[in-house]
């Protein structure tokens, strides 16, 4: 699969011929200045939760490509009021097949509301099974044993998984993570944007090879083949 990184958590997969964009936050980062909201495109769009660094530009994008937006049914409702009608709300536990393939809304340990302050829902994480490989997103997250379910259930080619530490786990527990799920490639995620969210990255890469994992850190805009 094609993965191409923009930055904080905002990943996009390609799969079965469509574009995934996952929990889009690229114009309000300083990170990402030199990515062009205009010139990206999506077929589907999913939201792990209601943080404004998750969801900053889901309506602009949404509007800009016609997208399917998929979250929670409490963010989908938030976004169909401000006039985004193609949405697809789920909750915990919960799949549905889509024609790329089936999404699965899993649980992760964090908090979530959205940014004018209303309900979020409750968080989560996404499942992707498709023909050309499952992948696992964990959304913003600690450290959960919950997870060694997802690895027992599911032949994963690669997890996406926050490692900056302070608001979401970090690069140790997340090797931790990988290990529940039972992958050894990672996408790093939630990382260096803001200062308490800083990491050594050669600690981190270290940290990970030592575990016999490979941390995958891509520059802003990269693509890599998962």
């Amino acid at each position: 699969m094609r993965v191409t990184y923009y930055g904080h958590a905002c990943f996009e997969v390609q799969t079965m011929g469509v574009r995934l964009l996952f929990d889009p936050f690229i114009t309000p980062n300083p990170l990402a200045n030199h990515i062009r909201l205009e010139n990206m495109s999506a077929d589907y769009i999913l939201l792990s939760h209601g943080h404004v660094d998750h969801v900053a530009d889901a309506a602009e994008l949404a509007r800009q490509t016609n997208a399917t937006l998929i979250s929670n049914w409490e963010i989908c409702a938030w976004f169909e009021r401000q006039g985004i009608t193609k949405t697809h709300g789920m909750n915990h536990g919960g799949a549905m097949a889509f024609p790329f393939g089936i999404v699965k809304y899993v649980y992760a340990q964090h908090s979530s509301s959205l940014p004018d302050g209303s309900y979020g829902g409750n968080p989560g994480g996404f499942i992707i099974d498709s023909k050309e490989g499952v992948f696992y997103y964990s959304g913003d997250t600690a450290l959960m044993t919950d997870m060694k379910l997802i690895g027992e259930s599911f032949q994963l080619k690669f997890a996406a998984l926050p490692i900056g530490n302070n608001f979401t786990m970090g690069y140790e527990d997340a090797a931790k993570a990988a290990a529940f799920v039972n992958v050894k490639e990672v996408l790093g995620l939630h990382y260096d944007t803001f200062p308490p969210i800083k990491i050594d990255r050669h600690a981190a890469a270290t940290h990970f090879q030592q575990a016999g994992l490979h941390l995958h850190l891509p520059a802003i805009g990269e693509a890599v083949s998962l």
